[in-house]
């Protein structure tokens, strides 16, 4: 069984801790294949601390083991990003594609915002907000108009302050698993 609840940053490995704190300098990359094994850390670190406000537990039992793994389909995708600080360590990530996710659903002029997240000890240092400009720069010249986002229920304020809008809630299937509780966002650029 997945133990979520020993992903507790407070927990990081003095090692790993001094990797992540060097400096607040990072850069944004293109992510790839071979970024799977950091992304899955970054995403183990992120996502446990972070939505435990907001979900039970039962459901972050049913989710986090997938939600935590990288999506290979967005490494190899070229629209998925990695921050890393000087040490190429992954202290963010996210991308975007034009299909729906969980589908191959795909509409004119609208892209989604994918999978990101942020290491706890390099939250508010303006990561979230680099890998979105990027995100928007590329989709934009790739011939998006607009975004749509599943938002977890504890992402909805960073969003917001992107300037997406909320469209409501909805229940995303993750796996056979049960229905995790979203925020439906949308921006228009």
């Amino acid at each position: 069984m997945f133990d979520h609840k020993s992903s507790d940053p407070s927990k990081v490995g003095r090692w790993t801790r001094r990797m992540l704190c060097m400096s607040s300098t990072f850069t944004v990359r293109r992510a790839t294949p071979e970024d799977e094994s950091g992304l899955n850390q970054l995403l183990l670190a992120s996502y446990p601390g972070l939505m435990r406000a907001a979900y039970d537990e039962t459901i972050l039992d049913a989710a986090l083991p997938l939600i935590t793994r990288a999506n290979p389909a967005l490494l190899s995708a070229g629209t998925y990003y990695l921050a890393v600080n000087e040490r190429d360590f992954a202290v963010g990530c996210g991308g975007w594609s034009w299909e729906r996710p969980g589908s191959s659903e795909v509409k004119d002029e609208l892209a989604h915002i994918r999978h990101f997240a942020t290491h706890p000890e390099w939250l508010r240092r303006g990561v979230g907000h680099a890998l979105y400009r990027r995100c928007e720069e590329d989709a934009r010249s790739s011939g998006a108009r607009r975004f749509e986002c599943h938002a977890s229920l504890n992402a909805e304020p960073f969003y917001s302050a992107l300037g997406f809008r909320s469209m409501g809630r909805i229940e995303v299937r993750i796996g056979p698993g049960p229905m995790l509780p979203c925020i439906l966002m949308e921006r228009a650029f």
